[in-house]
């Protein structure tokens, strides 16, 4: 991972030159060329990009075109990496034709999801000749176009595997297991935090937080001691808390992260004072 030229080992990146829409741009070797645009606020739409999880292009949304020795390929931007000499083109007429033709396909697919009713439309599309008939059984609510971020980040990076394809073909879906509740959940909220289209539900109630797209999972949440409100997922919070060296003290792992930070800054005031004039 690299921070401004630096990667996590300290060394610096090679920086190269590549030519975007006939535009100079510089940018690490072997960055993403997909952020690299992002950033430099060149619009590329994109359903399936996640700087958390390794690219693999399958929402094939962000294809630009490359050039090589006069000849153009299309590919994925999220998986070109940025090299010197690159030449890409965003906007050519068979892009455009292509981005069109996927952004109708996903109307029909999710066509409850606003996300992806914006997005079209932003690029000219507003109706599919595409017609699926509505899920009304979908606990999806007709917002999921199958990226599978969802799944990577409950496999790739929370470890849980709680979710995942089921079925084949026009009959995919994500869900649990034989669509029961699930024990593997750990509540996090990563698969809501990285639903490109908004597809994925989750509500705290009382004590407990639901994952409504997931066959209403229950997930116990932790109570704090001092404030006594519900913060986190109690498994999620315990685990979390083993991880931590040298692990704290009992009184002050029973609370939220919001007073436990207020209880340890208290504690270091009254160490660093020596405790006086505090008699409470």
């Amino acid at each position: 991972m690299t921070h401004g030229g630096v990667s996590s080992t300290g060394a610096s990146k090679k920086q190269v030159t590549m030519t975007i829409n006939g535009k100079p741009y510089r940018a690490d070797e072997g960055e993403i060329f997909l952020g690299v645009a992002l950033r430099e606020k060149i619009a590329i739409p994109h359903l399936c990009y996640e700087p958390s999880l390794d690219p693999y292009g399958a929402c094939r949304l962000c294809m630009v075109e490359v050039v090589k020795r006069g000849k153009r390929e299309m590919t994925t931007s999220c998986t070109l990496q940025a090299a010197e000499g690159l030449e890409v083109v965003t906007d050519t007429p068979e892009i455009v034709k292509h981005r069109n033709i996927l952004f109708e396909l996903y109307l029909a697919e999710a066509p409850k999801s606003e996300v992806i009713k914006a997005m079209a439309a932003r690029y000219g599309v507003t109706k599919t000749r595409f017609l699926k008939k509505l899920d009304t059984t979908d606990s999806l609510g007709n917002k999921c176009v199958l990226c599978g971020l969802c799944v990577r980040a409950c496999n790739e990076i929370m470890g849980a595997g709680a979710i995942g394809f089921i079925n084949r073909g026009p009959y995919t879906v994500v869900n649990t297991p034989y669509f029961e509740p699930t024990k593997d959940c750990y509540g996090c909220g990563a698969c809501v935090k990285v639903c490109p289209t908004n597809a994925v539900e989750m509500e705290d109630v009382a004590d407990t937080r639901v994952m409504k797209s997931w066959s209403a999972t229950k997930v116990p949440l932790a109570l704090c001691d001092c404030c006594g409100k519900y913060y986190a997922p109690k498994a999620l919070a315990i685990a979390t808390l083993a991880r931590i060296t040298p692990s704290l003290k009992e009184e002050i792992a029973a609370l939220c992260p919001a007073c436990r930070g207020k209880r340890i800054a208290r504690e270091e005031i009254l160490a660093g004072s020596g405790g006086a004039g505090n008699h409470g």
